[in-house]
């Protein structure tokens, strides 16, 4: 046996052998530049779709953020003399009083403009107390543009608990025609608990209390007396 190398042998009586060339060797009929064009893959295809499906979604939910703070950005709040049952208190001792919460409000939230109020259940024809007359509704609050109301509604109710003690139960009520977010608990005063309730929305922000009333009654009361008071 020869000990050349496998490679180096003669091959004799074999096929002539194949020939290389610069020319490329195709393996099928598609362009060669096919290859460079592959197709995407299916997960980038769902990806593109949801990151398309997300930013779409954002668009419509900002456009919907903006156009809640329009429309309730321009907002006027009066208090009238008469108010879902009530009759506004002009007394000087209501007028202090209602002076002195809404001094303390405006001192916690800038405000555009401030109010407070003291409203009485209405007497008799005669001047005489008609049934449950005598109990009063203390409102107080103002106009400003709000960009997060239910976060600054909290935070009011955080403060209002640092002045007449811990805020019970506190829990979102029915708001109304008039949007925004509107909320009410139980507080503690000198004669024993009462509730308190307080709305907000992109154009204004107002707190009221109730002794003598449940929440579920105050919240019903403060939503007629909002509906009273706020225009747009």
């Amino acid at each position: 046996m020869s000990d050349a190398h496998l490679t180096e042998r003669p091959l004799d009586g074999g096929p002539e052998p194949i020939e290389l060339t610069d020319e490329p060797i195709r393996l099928s009929h598609r362009d060669p530049e096919e290859y460079g064009r592959r197709p995407r893959s299916r997960g980038r295809r769902v990806a593109l779709g949801v990151a398309g499906a997300v930013l779409t979604v954002g668009v419509v939910a900002s456009g919907v953020w903006g156009w809640q703070v329009l429309r309730e950005k321009d907002t006027r709040v009066d208090t009238p003399a008469r108010l879902a049952g009530l009759e506004r208190d002009d007394s000087e001792r209501a007028l202090n009083t209602a002076d002195y919460l809404r001094s303390g409000f405006a001192a916690d939230i800038d405000l555009d403009r401030s109010f407070g109020t003291v409203y009485r259940e209405k007497t008799n024809a005669g001047g005489t107390p008609a049934a449950g007359a005598g109990r009063s509704v203390l409102v107080f609050g103002g106009t400003t543009l709000l960009w997060q109301p239910e976060r600054d509604l909290d935070s009011l109710f955080g403060l209002m608990a640092d002045e007449t003690g811990k805020v019970g139960g506190l829990r979102a009520v029915d708001a109304g025609d008039l949007g925004g977010v509107m909320k009410c608990g139980t507080t503690e005063g000198d004669g024993g608990d009462f509730a308190i309730c307080g709305w907000a929305d992109h154009g204004s922000v107002a707190m009221a209390m109730f002794p003598g009333r449940t929440v579920d009654d105050a919240g019903s009361l403060f939503r007629q007396m909002r509906a009273g008071m706020q225009t747009r």
